[in-house]
């Protein structure tokens, strides 16, 4: 367990260093992945690790993952820089009832009454939170508002990521995780690169592409992975739920962010919708 909070703990601290960096979202993702993939290549280089490399359609599906990967870590990169830590990270975590509503539709999963009573829940979090109508939502959507742009990316980063999880799970990849790891970054570094302007100073986000390298993209992935081993994944995923806590907390404390009652209320709402899916997977897991 203890594997699982430190990564936990490190994750929570990424929308502190993605709001210090002065560089544009993808050029961030860019060099924090490449920096990854330097550290992951010494280790899947090895004789035991090239032999455990996925081949054909195992390969292909990994690499098809690639883009949903990076839909998904854009999004939410991009939900950080315009918009709070809490409210980019409350609205990420509407991911637990996407996934329970795609794997009702192509994992022929059962939809229970606790799964729409989540859903339910949630929606009502995110419009507390939002403190708007939805024609106003939209709106300043159109004008493009950077909240309110910031929290649409946030619902869609918790999209994004349920896509990930059901297309993990339908393709049943069974490989070694630092594997994994690896050629995802990969992925998501060669299709940015296209995109990346290399004449761009990036002086003063040294020590965030360092930081999310090295902790966010190599290190907590591993001490997950790790735990994940010596852990139910239905105790995992409720542990995973400290994350926000932590990330709101360290908002609070190094940036100065106000937590406002209404965020307050709907993300607890959000929480708690979630929550009450994995309560269902545990049931079901126990029957």
């Amino acid at each position: 367990m203890i594997f699982i909070l430190t990564a936990i703990i490190l994750w929570s601290s990424l929308g502190i260093f993605i709001k210090m960096s002065p560089l544009p979202v993808h050029i961030l993702m860019f060099y924090s992945n490449l920096l990854s993939c330097l550290i992951l290549s010494f280790v899947v280089i090895s004789k035991s690790f090239r032999q455990e490399f996925p081949k054909g359609r195992d390969m292909i599906k990994l690499m098809i993952i690639g883009p949903v990967s990076l839909v998904n870590t854009f999004s939410f990169f991009y939900a950080y820089k315009n918009t709070s830590i809490a409210n980019a990270i409350l609205t990420h975590y509407t991911a637990p009832l996407f996934v329970a509503i795609m794997a009702s539709f192509f994992l022929h999963e059962k939809l229970t009454v606790r799964i729409i009573a989540s859903v339910a829940a949630a929606t009502a979090g995110m419009w507390i939170m939002l403190d708007m109508s939805a024609e106003s939502f939209v709106s300043m959507l159109l004008k493009g508002d950077s909240n309110t742009v910031g929290i649409a990316a946030g619902i869609f980063s918790g999209f994004g990521y349920a896509v990930l999880v059901v297309a993990l799970r339908a393709f049943s990849l069974s490989m070694n995780v630092v594997i994994m790891a690896f050629v995802q970054n990969l992925m998501i570094t060669l299709l940015l690169m296209p995109f990346v302007d290399f004449s761009v100073q990036f002086s003063g986000s040294i020590v965030s592409i360092l930081v999310m390298g090295v902790v966010h993209s190599t290190l907590a992935p591993v001490l997950y992975f790790r735990g994940i081993k010596d852990v139910t994944a239905n105790r995992a995923a409720i542990l995973g739920y400290l994350e926000p806590v932590c990330a709101i907390l360290l908002a609070f404390f190094f940036l100065g962010e106000s937590i406002t009652i209404k965020t307050a209320l709907g993300g607890m709402i959000i929480l708690f919708s979630g929550w009450l899916t994995i309560l269902k997977n545990r049931s079901s897991a126990s029957a």
